[in-house]
């Protein structure tokens, strides 16, 4: 179905269309962006225009996927070190990396408000298109699209925050902003119900020219990861199998290329943040730049945040291939063997490692013209987030063939040997180096500490608590409820 833009004027929704599109910035502005179709090219659904809007904002809104992503997302983790110069956030350092949090802080309000204000957006296409009546096919996906978008907002906000407020109204006032907290079994209801509602209406894929748009997969892969994060061990393996036996998705044959712009919405993708940064498109924010080498001249790749630790350089196998794709060392080749490029060494530097997740091919900065990274998509859900969610799940279940099998599936593309382990002890050892190693510098280290009961001893040397697997609720959200939303306990 075409989009009717005389329909959504008759309806009173072109005032919403056009403030999804101003709250993404000059940079939607008669250009093109990565999986937007244009006026008559508009295949499906009349609230496309609101739908677009919400995978513009992934990329643009504070805290969801720019550099206080980084802060709240990977630096807490024990594989993970602030980076850049000692000085250089300091301040932020202790909050995240010494787990000296406060309720004050900036990127823990980030992580709050920018998530809020994407399920605000996801109600309003949610509300005004049921209140529509428009039961077409396409009005149908464009609401599953927004259902399946606010479950992972919620899901990140139940993983950062704990209890958090459940608020499906469409926000015309700001007091409509504020609700009390749910318990996280009613968040995680809530998530379930969005993504069963939603799964039933996507596609299982996009044409090419609709790449990053959610899909069935999708879907599945945050349903088979919320039973994940519950123990249900049943549920996790139903679903992360209903994406392996899908046929939609299978691993990079190279796990370097799958952290390049060649890898953007590649075969293992699930999930990312779209980005594009050929001319005359612009599409970006500065979540690589933030993690980039910091240095001069041809290694003034970025800021130099969120570099590995010395441990999760000692935790990989020997042949291990991941190792070289993560972790850039000063004073060696860069993770291509370029001629030529060696990195300079500490002092000269400031740090021994750096991101190799975050750097890029020397060609695409010479096309661009530019060194920081800003065209490498965010993958956000990953083929083999599935594959060992699987192997997690069936060993629990003591189904251990089958979770060797996945295991093995992991290790082979990473040129290494079957598993050792045979039974579940030994293989809850692996499933867990496997996710360290797989996820490395990624978002999953630090919340799969805490659900596997580890952050406790793992992160004691960091100034870990029970009560960090939690942020403090933003004071600003605090005051704003006037005695409604209450503080995170110890806090």
């Amino acid at each position: 179905m075409k989009l009717n833009y005389k329909k959504i004027l008759l309806a009173g929704f072109l005032s919403a269309a056009a403030l999804s599109f101003n709250s993404c910035g000059d940079e939607w502005l008669d250009e093109r962006p990565l999986g937007r179709p244009v006026g008559e090219e508009v295949p499906i659904g009349g609230f496309e225009s609101l739908a677009f809007g919400l995978y513009a904002s992934l990329r643009t809104e504070g805290g969801v996927s720019d550099f206080s992503y980084v802060w709240t997302h990977c630096i807490r983790a024990d594989d993970n070190e602030k980076g850049s110069t000692v000085t250089d956030g300091a301040t932020d350092g202790n909050v995240f990396n010494n787990f000296g949090y406060v309720a004050t802080n900036g990127n823990i309000l980030s992580d709050w408000n920018g998530h809020y204000k994407i399920i605000f957006d996801c109600n309003e296409l949610i509300n005004t298109a049921i209140a529509s009546g428009d039961t077409s096919a396409g009005t149908l996906t464009n609401i599953a699209e927004a259902k399946a978008i606010r479950a992972f907002c919620y899901f990140e906000l139940r993983r950062d925050f704990g209890e958090i407020p459940i608020n499906l109204k469409t926000i015309d006032i700001p007091q409509d902003e504020i609700a009390p907290k749910s318990t996280i079994a009613q968040v995680d209801a809530q998530i379930i119900k969005d993504l069963t509602e939603a799964e039933a209406s996507l596609p299982v894929q996009w044409t090419s020219a609709y790449l990053g748009r959610v899909t069935k997969g999708m879907a599945n892969t945050l349903l088979a990861k919320i039973y994940l994060y519950q123990g249900n061990w049943s549920k996790a393996l139903e679903y992360s199998e209903l994406v392996i036996n899908s046929g939609a998705y299978m691993l990079n044959n190279s796990y370097d290329a799958e952290f390049t712009k060649a890898g953007n919405n590649s075969k293992e993708s699930i999930f990312e943040i779209q980005k594009a940064y050929d001319f005359p498109t612009k599409y970006t924010n500065n979540f690589y730049e933030s993690q980039g080498v910091r240095g001069s001249g041809t290694w003034d790749l970025g800021w130099g945040f969120n570099v590995p630790s010395t441990g999760l350089v000692a935790a990989y196998e020997a042949g291990d291939i991941r190792k070289n794709t993560t972790i850039l060392v000063s004073g060696g080749p860069d993770i291509y063997n370029s001629p030529g490029l060696t990195l300079p060494s500490v002092p000269t530097i400031a740090q021994q490692y750096w991101n190799g997740k975050a750097y890029t091919l020397p060609a695409e900065r010479i096309q661009y013209a530019q060194n920081k990274n800003h065209w490498e998509d965010i993958k956000i859900l990953r083929y083999s987030d599935v594959i060992l969610i699987a192997a997690e799940a069936a060993n629990e279940l003591g189904q251990t063939g089958k979770a060797v099998t996945y295991i093995n599936m992991i290790r082979g593309r990473a040129n290494l040997g079957a598993t050792s382990a045979s039974n579940q002890g030994t293989l809850r050892t692996a499933i867990k180096h496997e996710r360290r190693i797989e996820f490395a510098m990624e978002f999953e280290r630090f919340y799969d500490l805490v659900r596997w009961g580890d952050a406790i001893t793992v992160l004691a040397t960091q100034g870990y608590a029970d009560k960090n697997k939690h942020f403090p609720i933003p004071q600003q959200a605090i005051d704003k409820a006037q005695g409604i939303l209450v503080q995170n306990p110890n806090y």
